[in-house]
Parts: structure tokens; C-alpha cells; sequence
């Protein structure tokens, strides 16, 4: 009797088991994104930050701020704000950078809305003007993850420590809340890119919106 019991309740496991891993119901397609979304979240990209040293390893482009859009020599001589119309090419004069220096910086070419951007944690003095660096600033007046160029790099000897400027490349001059930006709100700094692999992570949560999960306005970065 109890070798009964025990084999109706394995057989109900592997039953179990085969809706939710080999079934093609929706439940079971649901099921196995609902898991795949959980170990992302909690074991993969948890693993990834701490070998990476930051909390934002992997991040998705959501907007096109860092978008170049044409050639190099294009895009240096488009539009620019110097406090007057100008060119990208007379602004980053300003700040002591050449095209040659520009050339030399990590994505000299940008990147684009959708890419994903690999990130690793640096100190404030190994972060150096050219780097892309990750950093909380404010989006539409909300708090949110931020990924620019860093154009100015100065050191505070009041208070000990280093500050960065940063401009989108697309943008036509610097963002308020990135005139000054403090050690603590540096996430990390972008090393590498994927293209458009960063669309899953846009449609995913936009299929959250639209099924009332998340609040659009919840949804910055």
C-alpha cells in the first residue's frame, strides 16, 4: 500500500514536471519564462555584478543620447549648444578634446538605442575623461540610471574627492544633473557592447506595462 502511495505521488511529480518543462500550453510557457526571469534576476546577474564589482553589470540603452546616427567626421561637425549654436567639434573644444583624442575614446562611434552595454565597477582615479561610465541622474525629474560620456574629470581638494561631467554624444550639450557627479552615484564605467541584444529586456518590460505590472512611469532605465 505504501509503495502504491509513493509511486502515485512520483508519477504525479513527473507529471507536473512534464506540463510544466516539455508541455506547449501556454501555462507551461508562461512557467518556464516566469523561472528564467527569476534565475536572471537573482543568480545570474547577482554572479555577474559580483565578479564585475557593480550592481549594474549588464545594462539596456533605453534612449538614443549616445547615438552617432552617421559618420564620425558627420556627427563631430553636426549641431552642438555652446551657449550659441556651434558644432559637436567646437563643444568638445572647450573641454580640451580633439577629434584625434575623441578617435581614441572607448565607443568612438557611440551606440545605439537597444544595445546592451557591459559594465565594470572602477574607482573614481582610474576613470578618465573619454570613458562612458553608468551614474544616477535624473530622467523626466526622476531618479534613474544614466550611461554618458565622461568630458570633464576635477578633483575637490575641500572635500577630498573626484567629480565628472558627462554629455550624451547624441546631445547637444551636458544635462544638469550631469554637470557634477560624485563618486556615489557612479555605477560603473561601459567596456563593452552587444547590438540590439538590449530589445529584449525594452519589449519585456513594455509587456509588463501594458499588463499593468509596472507603471510606465516606474520604467526609466
Amino acid at each position: 500500500m505504501k509503495n502504491n502511495k509513493m509511486n502515485n505521488k512520483l508519477k504525479k511529480l513527473r507529471d507536473v514536471w512534464n506540463f510544466l518543462w516539455n508541455g506547449n500550453s501556454i501555462w507551461s510557457w508562461i512557467f518556464n519564462i516566469v523561472v528564467a526571469f527569476l534565475l536572471i534576476k537573482f543568480v545570474f546577474y547577482p554572479g555577474i555584478g559580483l565578479l564585475l564589482k557593480t550592481d549594474y553589470p549588464i545594462v539596456a540603452v533605453v534612449s538614443e543620447s549616445m547615438e552617432h546616427g552617421q559618420s564620425f567626421d558627420s556627427w563631430w561637425n553636426s549641431d552642438a549648444d555652446c551657449g550659441y549654436i556651434c558644432k559637436q567639434s567646437d563643444f568638445y573644444a572647450i573641454y580640451n578634446i580633439t577629434s584625434e583624442d575623441f578617435q581614441k575614446f572607448n565607443f568612438k562611434n557611440g551606440f545605439n538605442k537597444g544595445d546592451l552595454i557591459i559594465v565594470i565597477g572602477k574607482k573614481p582615479e582610474q576613470i578618465k575623461v573619454g570613458d562612458v561610465i553608468v551614474f544616477m541622474g535624473y530622467v523626466r525629474d526622476k531618479r534613474a540610471p544614466i550611461i554618458h560620456r565622461v568630458i570633464k574629470k576635477f578633483y575637490n581638494e575641500n572635500v577630498n574627492q573626484y567629480y565628472f561631467q558627462t554629455k550624451g554624444d547624441h546631445n547637444t550639450r551636458s544635462l544638469y544633473s550631469e554637470m557634477q557627479i560624485s563618486k556615489q552615484d557612479i555605477l560603473g564605467v561601459g567596456i563593452f557592447r552587444i547590438p540590439y541584444l538590449g530589445y529584449v529586456k525594452l519589449w519585456f518590460v513594455d509587456f509588463l506595462i501594458r499588463i499593468g505590472v509596472v507603471r510606465a512611469d516606474e520604467v526609466l532605465s
